[in-house]
């Protein structure tokens, strides 16, 4: 028995995929996996089939054409070909996450291609299949072009392989974002964008820190958060959250919030207490309002117990006006960015100071 690939389109239409497998099965044709992909101009049904050695290609693209097959296309597989479409892609996305520079590679294996090739981004450039070519949007700039002689790409193929080029593109991003921070005692630290994978080490940071801190953090007591509540604020829909983490054992021990509503953001700090007073605070909120410079935010609000001076300290730091607002034990505070804070006599209930920003330092 041999090995095949085959690739007809079939009209979507009740009872013609059977007609086409009984016409493989007539000829002793063994279908060991199938994928159908929804085209506009019919299902495009992907086979890997064991068929007779007797059989040739010819024949088998007769008996696809017997039922019902049009646009066949057929060539000799390989026992790895056996592997399903989603393992092959999950392995693929593994690699990439190893090694983004891998992209090209991984493209070629998931399609089958003869060339890829990467192009700086051209104005007027299509993105898209068309036939047996292929051009993707590159998030890090610029496209890659892929070719092959047979069969023609698919719409579902496109999918995948723009699915996997952003993958790349993003832990690409996470790589470059990530810093090392050497504290003013020399121990370094790991500073890096959240992801929805650290989930486990928030629940454990917030486990270590004292009912005081989580309290200082949350303002509404110092009751563990909900996992759902965590998972939110590790990918929030607008804004950016840093976590801390440690070179020996890689234990994430603070979290920085930046979250974006309309043109402000909210920021917020949990550093753990035996990381406190070590200057980790500082570095962190300085770099969620060089984040939030960049991405044009009017102002940072930051909510801040009043007897909270650690917090205070930490915002003095950044030395930025700041305005305050009192409202029993809690400081409401607001550091404009991008514009210059407004001259003249605060408003009732306000003051000003300078350098105010939120969390332990």
């Amino acid at each position: 028995m041999t090995l095949w690939r085959i690739r007809a389109t079939v009209d979507d239409r009740p009872g013609y995929l059977s007609v086409l497998t009984a016409s493989l099965a007539l000829r002793g044709v063994n279908i060991l996996t199938v994928q159908v992909q929804p085209t506009e101009h019919g299902a495009v049904d992907d086979f890997l089939v064991d068929a007779p050695d007797t059989l040739d290609e010819a024949e088998l693209i007769a008996a696809v054409e017997r039922g019902r097959g049009r646009d066949c296309w057929v060539a000799r597989s390989e026992a790895r070909g056996l592997v399903d479409q989603p393992t092959r892609v999950l392995g693929l996305a593994n690699r990439l996450v190893r090694d983004p520079d891998a992209t090209g590679e991984a493209l070629r294996t998931l399609l089958g291609a003869d060339s890829v090739s990467w192009r700086p981004a051209a104005t007027g450039t299509d993105r898209g299949s068309i036939g047996t070519s292929m051009v993707l949007a590159d998030p890090a700039g610029g496209t890659f072009a892929l070719r092959r002689a047979a069969p023609a790409f698919t719409p579902a193929e496109y999918a995948r392989a723009q699915a996997l080029v952003e993958l790349a593109g993003t832990v690409a991003r996470r790589a470059a974002e990530q810093v090392t921070l050497v504290l003013p005692d020399g121990v370094e630290v790991a500073v890096r964008p959240a992801c929805a994978d650290d989930l486990a080490a928030v629940v454990e940071l917030h486990e270590a820190c004292s009912p005081r801190s989580r309290e200082r953090r949350y303002l509404s007591g110092a009751a563990l958060p909900r996992p759902a509540r965590l998972r939110r604020l590790l990918e929030p829909s607008r804004g950016l959250t840093l976590v801390a983490t440690t070179d020996s054992d890689g234990a994430v021990v603070a979290m920085a919030n930046l979250l974006g509503e309309g043109d402000e953001a909210e920021v917020a700090l949990l550093v753990r207490d035996d990381w406190q007073r070590r200057g980790l605070g500082s570095a962190l909120l300085r770099r969620l309002v060089s984040h939030a410079d960049r991405a044009a935010y009017a102002a940072l609000v930051l909510h801040v117990r009043a007897d909270n001076a650690s917090m205070l300290r930490t915002l003095r730091r950044l030395d930025r006006p700041s305005l305050v607002e009192r409202d029993g034990g809690l400081l409401t505070l607001t550091v404009p960015l991008g514009v210059p804070v407004p001259s003249g006599t605060p408003t009732t209930g306000q003051q000003r100071i300078s350098g105010v920003a939120g969390g332990p330092r």
